[in-house]
């Protein structure tokens, strides 16, 4: 009876120590207020993202899509991080319930005459005449059982951290579709954009070769020199160079929607016609706390601050004691024979137990500090992706806006240089222009084709990117 005021004594002087000598929480920044606008206005538009299957209405782009996001392999390797964070959940639940175990074993035992157990097993019969045999087999068959009791509840916090590490997974697969879905958009209208530059320079290069079989016919009548015919001849082989840089360009941009689709190089199926008539789609922004909800990226990253607050708990409990359970039954005999021979051969044990540290602390100190640690950089994580998310909404609005106004007079500058060139070869066939003219008009004219072509692409860029920086895509 003694004893147990010891012991019980003690626990109470440990409990005490443990529980008045654990090391205090970082103290948190406070999150920072994002703005109510995307611009200086104050625009509140609500707005509700559509699927990307109506977003994007062009049925080649849709298709491609949708086979990247069945066979890409990022998207496979993210799928199994899933798989792994689910089964985190699983390991995180197990020491919430007993372990339960059976156990059968024997072996022999020789134990000298003249210790005390030998000298017990000498003067002890276990019937009238039938001494302890020696040596001693030890035969024993048992059920058995272990429970740590989660008084501080730091088992159920650990597997909730788990949990919600795990829908972080989901989130960061959610954000990935997002950016899948917009990169592939983005290298299509690349490549649109590719194959109009193609035909302009193709084009081009047909009127280059007229303008030069006129030159030539004008040299052999004296109008002109083999230097007007050499200029011509240059601008005719740097285009055709031009055109081979751009097959090349195709050639890329093909295999990276094709690598994007987890498939080996072959020709993308797509309307090459139409682009010039591609009419950007309209997005409206909404407010910026709407990111929270939207992008997946955000919420990902508000997981993580929320498992990594988790993290601290369970840190925080590993300093107080913890109870432990365990129980044993089973039959324990020397010969097979006893082993039915009841309760002689019964066996069975229930002990408590509750334990806490009091010395040389230091690696569970290390685990706390480094779990705040952790904790502050998620929460650091989680203020950079918000305003990342706010400067990527608000740099593609700007840059939509700029767009459309660029386009439109790069449109007029095109349509201008075609006029000068019909006036330049008019002109130069009348004696009244010189070459050097008809060539700097042709080559203005093509530069502000191939422009206007790549200011288009930037348009239907910049609008797939706000969809994608908005949230759009991974529903």
């Amino acid at each position: 009876m003694m004893k147990a005021k010891i012991y019980a004594g003690i626990s109470a002087i440990c409990f005490a120590i443990a529980s008045c000598s654990v090391p205090k929480s970082v103290q948190q920044t406070e999150n920072k207020t994002v703005p109510v606008s995307f611009t200086n206005g104050n625009d509140t538009t609500q707005t509700n993202l559509v699927k990307w299957k109506e977003f994007f209405t062009d049925p080649n782009l849709v298709t491609l899509i949708d086979s990247a996001l069945a066979h890409n392999q990022e998207l496979s390797i993210t799928m199994q991080e899933i798989e792994i964070a689910k089964n985190e959940i699983r390991l995180k639940q197990a020491p919430l319930s007993p372990t339960v175990g059976a156990r059968i074993g024997t072996g022999v035992e020789k134990v000298g005459r003249y210790t005390s157990q030998g000298a017990g097993d000498a003067s002890t019969d276990i019937a009238p005449g039938k001494a302890v045999p020696d040596p001693l087999t030890d035969i024993t068959a048992s059920l058995y059982a272990n429970w740590e009791v989660d008084i501080w509840k730091k088992l159920r916090t650990a597997k909730q951290a788990a949990v919600t590490r795990y829908l972080s997974t989901v989130e960061g697969k959610n954000f990935m579709v997002t950016n899948l879905v917009a990169e592939i958009a983005n290298s299509y209208y690349e490549l649109l954009a590719l194959d109009n530059q193609l035909e302009i320079v193709q084009q081009n290069i047909s009127l280059q070769k007229n303008a030069l079989e006129i030159v030539k016919i004008q040299k052999e009548a004296s109008r002109v020199t083999e230097l007007a015919v050499q200029k011509f001849q240059a601008e005719v082989l740097k285009s055709q160079s031009l055109e081979f840089d751009i097959l090349q360009q195709i050639k890329e941009s093909e295999n990276n929607i094709n690598f994007l689709l987890g498939r080996f190089p072959q020709p993308v199926a797509r309307e090459k016609n139409n682009f010039a008539s591609l009419i950007p789609a309209t997005i409206s922004a909404g407010i910026p706390s709407q990111l929270l909800a939207n992008r997946a990226d955000i919420r990902q990253a508000e997981l993580d601050l929320t498992a990594a607050r988790l993290d601290v708990k369970v840190a925080r409990a590993e300093f107080y004691p913890s109870l432990g359970i365990s129980a044993a039954i089973g039959l324990q005999a020397f010969k097979p024979s006893y082993l039915y021979k009841l309760p002689e051969s019964l066996l069975y044990s229930v002990a408590g137990d509750l334990a806490g540290p009091l010395i040389n602390r230091n690696a569970i100190k290390a685990e706390f500090y480094s779990a705040n640690a952790r904790q502050l950089q998620s929460m650091y994580n989680y203020e950079k992706s918000i305003l990342n998310a706010f400067m990527e909404v608000s740099t593609q609005l700007s840059r939509i806006d700029n767009l459309d106004k660029s386009y439109a007079l790069k449109a007029k500058q095109v349509d201008a240089l075609n006029r000068s060139i019909e006036i330049s070869n008019d002109l130069f066939r009348n004696a009244r222009a010189d070459y050097l003219e008809v060539l700097m008009t042709q080559r203005d004219a093509l530069d502000s084709k191939l422009e206007l072509v790549e200011t288009k692409k930037q348009q239907l860029n910049a609008v797939v990117n706000v969809y994608r920086s908005l949230g759009g895509g991974w529903e």
